[in-house]
């Protein structure tokens, strides 16, 4: 297949792209939380046990975690475009359709077509920007990618609350799968700006794609986004929980905390992206730094008597520092994928970000139930710091292997 010809350079034209991607990234976000806001009326309406319930959700983030690095491999043979097209679309009519659910049963089949759609996002999404938005911006790209999605993460709850009172949950689903449709048709009619990757032309010596992802490197950076998102879930659902046993912190106070660490990491992706930009040769400097200063804030929360009124501030504080590290983070393993495989290998290292998050909280739990709520927080920072290992490890040796694996431009 001929390469498309390059379209106008421009900061209009990768905001355009950028619009376009981050639109259909904040709806993948954002249809994985809109059921659990729906659970109580669903108990009541098709008697769901919780465990029933909570399988939707599994349901739907599973499928999406199993199937992103095979999506990855076809995302790389034959163009992101049309995946990232039929994936938004299957994505949001699933959604629509559970308006229409008889029984709990019809929303697991539901939850599982969605999140075959949403399981193209990352491959495609990660494909399409390397392929279009100029170099000098591609940190800011990445970053505003990352936001879009945390904003749907965190705007899902309550718009899915306040619709589902004003008009019914069917009514509320309907609506909310529907929005889907029109970023399908924006980005069909701007498609011609959205250029794929670039595609060398195949070595006889070029590894295959099993070989790439079981490279050291790859391997290397699964386990820095697997581990980073065990800790990112631990401090997610026990902080309020631990600051509580350990010194006696109002809930309210400590879900502040908590409010505080996720703004903090939301808005810090952007401080990222502009920096990922500004710094190009030394982003695992950058990382470690930031990394570092969060494991000092988290292991303050977890050993010091601090007032209470401070303790938002450092949850601030540290979610800010994890925020900021993670499009440089992104960016590492971008320039570490071999040209061409990008799909591949962002479908198969970003699986390790929801199969961190399933991990973390059963073991955390049992520390606390065991009577030991001052080793959640230890432990979450030996988390990160094994992290910052794993990345140090993996960009070393994708350098050393980037003058074989990158031809000279």
């Amino acid at each position: 297949m001929p390469a498309d010809p390059p379209p106008p350079e421009g900061t209009g034209r990768d905001a355009r792209i950028i619009a376009l991607i981050g639109t259909g990234h904040f709806l993948s976000h954002f249809y994985m939380l809109c059921l659990p806001p729906l659970f109580l009326i669903w108990r009541e309406e098709f008697g769901a046990s919780y465990a029933e319930l909570g399988l939707a959700v599994a349901l739907m983030s599973g499928t999406t975690a199993l199937l992103q690095t095979p999506v990855g491999f076809w995302v790389d043979r034959h163009g992101a475009r049309p995946f990232l097209v039929g994936g938004t679309l299957l994505m949001a009519l699933s959604v629509s359709a559970m308006a229409a659910a008889p029984g709990i049963w019809a929303i697991w089949l539901l939850a599982v077509l969605s999140g075959i759609g949403n399981s193209v996002i990352h491959p495609a999404d990660y494909a399409i920007l390397a392929g279009s938005i100029d170099k000098s911006r591609m940190g800011r790209a990445f970053a505003l990618h990352t936001f879009t999605g945390n904003l749907g993460f965190a705007l899902a709850p309550p718009v899915i609350a306040l619709l589902a009172a004003a008009m019914g949950w069917r009514g509320a689903l309907l609506l909310v799968g529907m929005l889907g449709v029109p970023v399908v048709l924006a980005i069909l009619v701007q498609s011609r700006i959205l250029r794929d990757q670039a595609k060398p032309k195949k070595a006889a010596d070029e590894p295959t794609g099993r070989e790439v992802l079981l490279s050291r490197p790859i391997l290397l950076f699964f386990a820095f986004f697997l581990l980073s998102s065990m800790a990112g879930s631990g401090i997610q659902a026990f902080v309020i929980t631990v600051l509580g046993k350990l010194w006696g912190t109002p809930v309210a106070v400590a879900s502040m905390v908590l409010t505080g660490y996720m703004v903090g990491a939301t808005a810090g992706t952007l401080v990222g992206g502009w920096v990922a930009d500004a710094t190009k040769r030394n982003l695992i400097g950058f990382v470690v730094v930031l990394t570092g200063f969060a494991i000092a804030m988290i292991l303050v929360l977890g050993l010091l008597p601090v007032p209470e009124f401070l303790l938002p501030v450092v949850g601030l504080l540290g979610g800010l520092a994890l925020g900021a590290s993670r499009t440089p983070r992104d960016i590492m393993l971008k320039d570490a994928a071999p040209p061409g495989q990008i799909g591949k290998v962002f479908g198969f290292v970003s699986a390790g970000l929801p199969l961190g998050g399933a991990i973390t909280p059963v073991p955390l739990g049992f520390l606390i139930d065991m009577g030991y709520p001052g080793l959640v927080l230890p432990v979450v920072a030996a988390l990160l710091a094994l992290s910052l290992l794993c990345a140090g490890s993996a960009q070393a040796d994708a350098r050393s292997r980037r003058p074989a694996a990158v031809p000279a431009e």
